[in-house]
């Protein structure tokens, strides 16, 4: 007989592979483009930095690049399911982009509203390239939310924020995905906090595996907003969010009380970072670690070396960061060196001496 060949099996998007464990049946339209299932990447640069066990969930692998896929497959389906005919969101990128992209996916048109200015061009693309109707707000996010929602109240669409639970729905599904590699639970969970919708589903995935007996502990959730727009740590709303990290540049966040209740529940804690301690972790990331994303995410790095320098990891935990959206969202970033310069070309001449040269290398014996 003939060898058997091995087989291999695509990922069928988040709503496919926990049918079992979301609300949706056999008669759901399913609306996926085969997010989540992203890696868990071991960074022993990081783990040899803190003396902790330390891992990144690289959300930025999903079909737009952000997190917000695992959230918007949700909406949009449930969307389609209610016989909505469009679908609309404010945004500071990566929502505008998700949403887009399974707006067109679903036949629905998608409205997003975004604020004027400070907006990163890569995730404009993103919602233009996908045929969004794309409307720029001469506000603040958080404007752009409130109008969101009032329309959404008034007249045939269908609000996909995480102020929507299906987004948490399907954010919640990356918990599983941790524990399923893992084992079990991590004893630390990293997080960046903007609308502080990511850091409420995780909460509740890893709730649910503890109750269903799949993990056997609840990791304590370490959350960390931009110090420029950090109205969780201050406690009241900020008026004008300041910060590079254009994802996490939020004033008043959606999902506030959620992750208060999430925090207590985790024995958790929020936390800020400045901007040159985001970028220092940036670099950290790309550099040690070979990891790329947008300066929101390297937040989460950042938190984990300040927590651990302060004493609050102990040495041989488990710690999983999660960076929530690729490098290529807003890559200029990454050509500015540490003082603040541009990154220059090295000129070299049509000469491999002179390149093994500049290079360090050695001829071969």
């Amino acid at each position: 007989m003939p060898e058997a060949k091995p087989t291999s099996r695509q990922w069928r998007g988040v709503l496919r592979e926990y049918a079992h464990r979301l609300d949706v049946t056999d008669a759901t339209p399913i609306v996926t483009l085969g997010e989540g299932g992203t890696p868990l990447i071991p960074a022993p640069a990081l783990s040899h930095r803190t003396g902790a066990d330390v891992y990144v969930k690289f959300e930025g692998m999903n079909p737009t690049g952000s997190f917000k896929d695992r959230g918007m497959t949700m909406a949009v389906t449930k969307a389609k399911e209610h016989g909505a005919q469009a679908v609309i969101c404010a945004s500071t990128g990566n929502t505008s982009a998700s949403a887009a992209a399974y707006a067109t996916y679903a036949g629905l048109t998608a409205a997003v509203l975004v604020p004027d200015g400070k907006i990163a061009m890569g995730k404009l693309a993103q919602a233009i390239a996908h045929g969004a109707q794309l409307l720029q707000v001469n506000g603040n996010f958080d404007d752009c939310l409130d109008i969101a929602r009032e329309l959404a109240a008034h007249y045939p669409v269908h609000l996909v924020n995480s102020v929507n639970n299906d987004r948490i729905e399907g954010q919640k599904t990356a918990a599983f995905e941790v524990v399923e590699v893992l084992g079990d639970a991590p004893d630390f969970q990293f997080i960046p906090v903007g609308n502080a919708g990511n850091y409420t589903a995780y909460t509740r995935g890893y709730s649910e595996d503890l109750a269903a007996g799949n993990s056997t502990k609840l990791p304590r959730m370490f959350g960390f907003q931009a110090s420029g727009s950090a109205p969780i740590v201050l406690g009241h709303v900020v008026k004008d969010p300041d910060t590079i990290a254009s994802a996490i540049r939020i004033g008043n966040p959606a999902s506030w009380e959620l992750a208060i209740a999430a925090r207590e529940l985790s024995n958790g804690y929020f936390g800020a970072i400045d901007d040159d301690k985001i970028l220092e972790a940036h670099r950290i990331l790309s550099r040690e670690v070979g990891i790329f994303v947008e300066p929101a995410s390297a937040i989460s790095v950042a938190g984990l070396l300040e927590r651990a320098a302060a004493g609050e990891i102990p040495k041989g935990a488990t710690v999983v960061l999660t960076v929530t959206g690729h490098g290529l969202k807003d890559p200029h970033w990454a050509l500015r060196n540490a003082d603040g310069s541009d990154v220059v070309p090295t000129k070299v001449s049509v000469d491999p001496v002179e390149i093994a040269r500049v290079l360090g290398l050695t001829p071969s014996s």
